[in-house]
């Protein structure tokens, strides 16, 4: 390979498909789009949308007992005076059906309490990574590799692999099993609007990284003669040196990249969405990437894609201090958020066919810190939101909010998981089309527990 070829690729940036997916979108190459335009919305459509809540939020301050036993548990230990209570008269009030229980959602969720109430969320209790079932016996022998950092949890909440590394993230792994789903469009299933993750990373399939908003432009490559000279120089470029099987599965890469951008470059740069206005005064990063997934559903004629997995985040949940603000900003960007990407889907005639759901680092100790903050903990309380959910419940255990109790790994109210990160993830892939030999093969570790799906879809 020449020096000239080097530095072109050099300049051109990381040849993986998400850093070549971000930079690429000439208006010429427009095969595939049209070929995609040419199809319809498929019957059988659905999508699964991770959002991944990065530090680890406190699962002890979405979800209160309103029963005088439970809160009185509560604000005896996160005291008025510890910076972190919340009272008791600010939560919102749920219900859970099949419970005697009324409990409380943070003041900030209160987007999200009508539509527990109307049966379109439910909450699953108190999951985390588990090697296997777990309890306070057994916890120093079963415990997952490197508890409380956020580098390994967070790995291990994307991959489902509680022990030693993993390469691939359960998102990833789905994609792979249902390849052929997408196979007649070619357009990929999973698509990142937060950058490169483990979730997304599959053995076989790649996923599309795109940007927060906007398009995907390549600057230059666009309309005039010399842009296409430039294209057709980048073209022949690609065709070159292919007897080296790295630069021919780079190229290979990048000439994917540039297909899928004249498919996706016009859906994200459309004036005519007709969910943009849903998302209207909302700039907070979440919203801005739940509206480009909300886009991309809504194009899903144009994209022919039959099975999608989406993955976006939000940051800032590592509140060691000053918790109270902190997640008054971040939930109140959040719920209107998820609302606002619900509402989406109903308008688009989708809703019983895209589940949203959350993941976390881990929770947050119900112990105060110094400073109106919390520390790191272990399991955690997460959001599940669609038509085709069950909703208006608590599927799982919530656990028994006593120090160095029966779910505490301590003394500091770490809960002990009772709902694996693998029955969860496993409900989620059924769902969206997973076969059991599928399920086993992306959650190899689900045999363990007794309880494949937990029930919260239909």
């Amino acid at each position: 390979m020449n020096n000239d070829r080097r530095r072109f690729i050099g300049h051109a940036g990381a040849l993986t498909g998400a850093a070549l997916a971000r930079r690429l979108v000439p208006a010429a190459l427009a095969g595939l789009a049209a070929q995609a335009s040419a199809q319809s919305a498929p019957s059988d459509y659905r999508a699964l949308v991770c959002v991944f809540l990065f530090g680890g939020v406190d699962g002890n301050s979405l979800l209160v007992p309103l029963d005088a036993g439970g809160y009185g548990q509560y604000s005896s230990v996160r005291t008025t005076a510890s910076g972190v209570n919340l009272a008791q008269s600010e939560l919102l009030p749920i219900q859970p059906s099949g419970s005697a229980t009324p409990y409380g959602l943070h003041p900030e969720l209160s987007e999200l309490q009508p539509l527990f109430a109307s049966g379109q969320l439910a909450i699953v209790a108190n999951a985390g990574p588990l090697t296997g079932p777990t309890t306070k016996a057994n916890y120093a022998s079963a415990r997952p590799d490197n508890l409380f950092s956020h580098s390994d949890q967070q790995a291990q909440w994307q991959s489902a692999v509680a022990t030693g590394a993993s390469r691939t993230g359960w998102g990833g792994r789905l994609a792979d099993k249902l390849s052929t789903a997408n196979a007649a469009s070619g357009f990929p299933i999973v698509t990142s609007i937060a950058g490169n993750s483990l979730f997304a990373t599959g053995d076989a399939s790649s996923p599309l990284a795109l940007p927060t908003s906007g398009g995907l432009a390549l600057q230059g490559f666009t309309t005039g003669a010399a842009a296409n000279a430039r294209l057709a120089a980048f073209q022949s470029i690609l065709a070159a040196d292919r007897d080296n099987a790295f630069v021919a599965a780079a190229s290979d890469v990048t000439s994917r990249a540039l297909s899928l951008s004249g498919v996706v470059n016009p859906i994200l740069t459309s004036t005519s969405s007709a969910v943009t206005t849903l998302f209207q005064g909302q700039n907070a990063s979440v919203a801005q990437q739940l509206q480009q997934v909300a886009r991309l559903i809504e194009a899903r004629g144009q994209t022919g894609a039959r099975r999608q997995v989406f993955f976006v985040s939000q940051g800032g949940y590592d509140t060691h201090t000053n918790e109270l603000a902190t997640l008054t900003t971040l939930l109140g960007q959040l719920s209107p958020a998820l609302k606002a990407f619900q509402d989406a889907m109903s308008l688009l005639g989708v809703a019983n066919q895209v589940t949203t759901f959350t993941l976390s680092d881990f929770g947050r100790t119900f112990m105060p810190a110094s400073g109106g903050g919390t520390d790191h903990a272990w399991g955690n309380h997460h959001f599940v939101m669609g038509g085709a959910v069950r909703g208006g419940a608590i599927y799982g255990r919530y656990p028994a909010l006593e120090r160095g109790g029966p779910d505490d790994a301590d003394n500091e109210g770490r809960w002990i998981p009772t709902t694996a990160v693998d029955q969860y993830g496993a409900t989620l892939a059924r769902w969206l089309g997973a076969s059991p030999a599928d399920i086993a093969a992306i959650f190899p570790n689900l045999a363990r527990f007794s309880g494949a799906d937990l029930g919260f879809l239909a």
